[in-house]
Parts: C-alpha cells; structure tokens; sequence
C-alpha cells in the first residue's frame, strides 16, 4: 500500500459515504411533499411516520461523511467546516430542527399542577410539518451547493507557512477571502442549478420510498403523480448542469502540484478514467429506469432499490471525477495555488494506513445497517400503526 493508493482509497470512502448521504436525502424529500402527499392530517402523519423510521440514518451518515473527511483529509475539513462556516452551519440548524420536529409535533402539553394534559403543544403538529419542510428544502439544496463547489471553487486562501511563522498574529492555515463565509457560494447560478437538481432528486426519491413504505392506496396516487412533477425538473436540471460541468475548464495539477486551468478537464477525467463513465452511465439509467416504471405501471412500488443505487452510482463517479485523475478537488477561486488536492490535503501514511485498517469494519456495519432496515421495514406502515404511542 503506496502513500498514492492510501488517498486515492480514503477518497473512495468518503466520496462513496457523500453518495450514500445524497441517496438517503429521501428522508428530506418525502418531507418536503409531507402536506402534498399527506393531503390530510391522517396522511401527513402517516408520510412523517414513514420518514421518521429513517431520519437517523441521514444524520448519522452525515456525521460519519465529515468525521471520515476530517480524518483523511483534514486540510479540506478545517478549511470549509472553518472557512465556510455559515454556509455549513445553516446545514446543521435545518437538521436540528428536523430533529426537534420530529419529536414534539404531536407531543401533549404540560399543566401548571404537573400532570399532563390532554392538549397540543403550543405551536401546533403543521408548525413542526412546515418545520419538516424548511429542512426538506434547505437541507439538500445547501448540502447541494456545498458539493457544487468542488466544482466551481470557493473563495479560500491557505497559507501553511503560518503555522511556522513566528510574526503571524495567529497559526490559522486557510481563511475566507471575503466576510460571506461560503453564502457567497449560492451567488454561483451553477451552484443553485446543482442544489436545485439534488432538491428535486431527493423529493423524487421521498416519492418514491414513501410510494413503497406506506400502505395507503391514496398516498400512493397522490405519490405517482408527484413522482411525475418533480422528475421533469431533476432531469432538466441534472443534463444542464451534466452537460455545463463537461463542457467548462477544469482544476488541475502537474507533477509539481501546480495548479492550472485545463480545458475540459471533466469531460477528460471521464474519457481517461472509462470506468467512471460506465458507472455513471449505469447509475442514471437506473434512476431513470425506476422512475419511469413507477408512473407507468400503476401495482409497482419498488422504484426507489433501482433509483436508490442509481443514485449512489451516479454521484459516485461524480465525486471521483472531481479528485482523481490529478484534478483539485477543492478549488480556490482567491487563490488558484491555494486549490486543495489528495495531495497537499491528506493526513500522514501512518495516519491514513492505520484508518485503513479500521475501515476493513465496514462491510460489518453495512450489514448491521442492512439488517435494521429490513426489520423496521419488514410491515408496511397503516393507518392503524400511527395511532400507537411509539408514532411521531
């Protein structure tokens, strides 16, 4: 195991953990579409229900994709988490108040004796929904934007003399050119065009996950015909952006680590790693392939499995496409020279070789994950499930 493989490999991991994170922003999704799909107050908590078995496995994954980040590469973590941080933060808060939603929408009040009275809580179940909604929103179109920006490059400079230079006032190694702190990124139309596709990818897949959880003929309708509606714009939007990212210069490095504007670097990166292609390729025809089935054929329900790995295929590659092949994976666009790469980002060979065994644990916990599913998920969701007390 070379130093070389050692980055390659832990940007698989992490890319393969981002790609995973976008499949389960179904959660978000089908959120979004809560009062859509819902239609009454029965059906929306059945939708929320549906959504509320599986929120943690988003958070968590989230969790996990930043943590995997900042161990492998730490420059990168210390630089946007630190840098950008307003853009990240405005992340966290929507997924906070997914949380919070989730747990006292329908939770009783409190009286001044102590006992518990049989009333709402203050702000009522369709505050904590619309709550449901905002994150829907905001979560995959921030989270979007933030992946666009290995792209189209941020306003970072880094400067890792500071860490050794005795007259700097303070070791900060990379800081943010100007005072937006990554909101600057949302001022990119390609950014919103790239949020905008994983907002509708995400309520394409809610759709689809809550088309297949729910026992409920008229949820089901109501999904199929929302499936529709927000399958036009995601591809619309995906192509456009797809079709932008090949046809624009990208961010490479020489041997050297100098970093150069290269024409069609993207569209280069997939022609020399042919592999990445394949999979690409593989990924959207499986998404496309369980959305069309699903409007078309009225009995079936199982189009999120091929959208859902679809969905990890495809943003996969893309994420590879944007770090491999000698390709900055972090663009500065205040600094060119400030770009980061596997190289100039990544923590030690002895750091990296010793998580490397560590993460021969993963197939385990793929499995634990795997088998947790299948047992929350092993009787559809009734209406007669949500009148119990373990329902949100």
């Amino acid at each position: 195991m070379t130093y070389t493989f050692l980055q390659h490999y832990w940007c698989f991991i992490v890319s393969l953990l981002g790609a995973i994170l976008v499949f389960l922003l179904f959660v978000q999704g089908a959120n979004s579409l809560v009062f859509s799909l819902g239609g009454n107050d029965e059906g929306r908590r059945l939708v929320v229900n549906s959504t509320g078995r599986k929120w943690e496995f988003t958070f968590t994954t989230l969790v996990t994709f930043g943590g995997a980040f900042f161990a492998s590469f730490p420059l990168f973590y210390s630089t946007s988490f630190g840098g950008a941080y307003w853009l990240w933060m405005l992340i966290l808060f929507t997924f906070v108040l997914q949380a919070v939603s989730y747990e006292f929408q329908n939770k009783i009040g409190r009286s001044t004796s102590g006992r518990f009275a049989w009333a709402k809580n203050i702000l009522g179940p369709k505050t904590f929904q619309c709550f449901l909604v905002l994150n829907g929103i905001l979560g995959p179109l921030l989270l979007g934007g933030a992946v666009a920006t290995f792209y189209e490059g941020s306003n970072f400079i880094v400067e890792k003399s500071n860490m050794i230079d005795a007259t700097a006032m303070t070791p900060i190694i990379s800081y943010w050119g100007n005072a937006s702190h990554g909101l600057d990124a949302l001022l990119n139309p390609w950014v919103l065009v790239f949020g905008f596709a994983v907002v509708f990818l995400a309520r394409v897949l809610g759709c689809l996950y809550v088309m297949n959880n729910v026992d409920d003929e008229e949820i089901r309708t109501r999904g199929r015909h929302s499936l529709l509606v927000n399958a036009v714009p995601f591809v619309i939007l995906f192509v456009a952006y797809l079709v932008h990212l090949l046809l624009k210069e990208g961010y490479a490095y020489n041997a050297e680590g100098i970093v150069f504007m290269e024409p069609y670097k993207y569209l280069n990166n997939f022609i020399d790693m042919w592999y990445l292609t394949i999979i690409l390729l593989i990924g959207v025809v499986l998404v496309l392939f369980g959305i069309g089935k699903t409007v078309m054929s009225k009995d079936y329900t199982g189009g999120i499995w091929p959208a859902g790995i679809g969905t990890v295929l495809t943003v996969l590659a893309l994420l590879l496409c944007s770090a491999w092949n000698m390709t900055a994976y972090y663009p500065s666009n205040a600094q060119l020279q400030s770009s980061l790469t596997l190289e100039n980002s990544c923590s030690s060979e002895f750091t990296l070789r010793t998580m490397f065994y560590v993460s021969l644990l993963v197939p385990f916990v793929l499995a634990y994950i795997v088998y947790c599913w299948r047992a929350i998920d092993k009787k559809k969701l009734t209406k007669e499930e949500i009148n119990s007390d373990h329902a949100y």
